[in-house]
């Protein structure tokens, strides 16, 4: 039996819907980064036609289409393997010689990402109270998932790990060297997988997501 037919159709819904979630975030999580770059003086990911919410622009292969599908998959399917994959949307490139103030602006550059899945994440959860007095229950549904996996997204990339958002941060705190950072970079993923892999490290990202949805949801009255 192939691992497609081992999964009910209801769950290859769920996991297409969680993807296209996925996709919708993503684009807003990049477009933000390039928007951002744009206004701090580097023009470069506006020259490649990043500034835009075309998710196309923002589509790495791998990292945006076949390790998250994979993902999802394995999951619906109760696969261990799922544990092990991540995805990604193409790098935003920033050129810091372009920067106005290089180490706060690139500061501020990567905190755009996660900074817009977390306005987000408060939209999809405005959309479901919404949802909820209507009595739609399938539109809550969609809004709290929405809103759950751009949590995800702006607390993963907040890990201090390169080259994630929260490794720029870090970065320009501890004033690391350049040619240090981008030597830590290609290693990232390995990083990544192997933090992902650390039981506090997921307990800790499950944790900030719940409260802060808690959080949210109570503001507007869902929960």
């Amino acid at each position: 039996m192939t691992l497609m037919a081992a999964i009910p159709p209801a769950a290859i819904f769920d996991g297409l819907l969680s993807y296209v979630c996925l996709i919708i975030l993503l684009t807003f999580h990049e477009f933000a980064h390039a928007w951002t770059a744009s206004k701090c003086g580097d023009d470069t990911a506006r020259h490649l036609g990043r500034v835009s919410l075309n998710p196309l622009v923002h589509m790495e292969v791998v990292g945006t289409v076949v390790l998250p599908l994979l993902m999802i998959f394995l999951s619906a399917a109760n696969s261990q393997l799922a544990n092990f994959i991540i995805g990604w949307g193409k790098p935003v490139p920033v050129n810091p010689a372009n920067l106005r103030n290089r180490r706060a602006d690139d500061t501020l550059i990567a905190l755009a990402g996660p900074a817009m899945n977390l306005l987000l994440a408060f939209a999809a959860v405005v959309l479901a109270r919404g949802f909820a007095a209507a009595g739609v229950e399938g539109g809550v549904e969609v809004a709290v998932r929405l809103a759950l996996i751009s949590l995800v997204l702006c607390f993963f990339n907040l890990l201090p790990i390169p080259p994630l958002d929260g490794s720029h941060v870090l970065k320009n705190f501890l004033r690391l060297p350049e040619t240090t950072y981008l030597w830590l970079c290609q290693y990232g993923f390995i990083l990544v997988i192997l933090a992902l892999q650390i039981p506090p490290v997921r307990w800790l990202l499950g944790f900030v997501t719940k409260i802060t949805f808690v959080s949210m949801g109570r503001v507007v009255g869902l929960v």
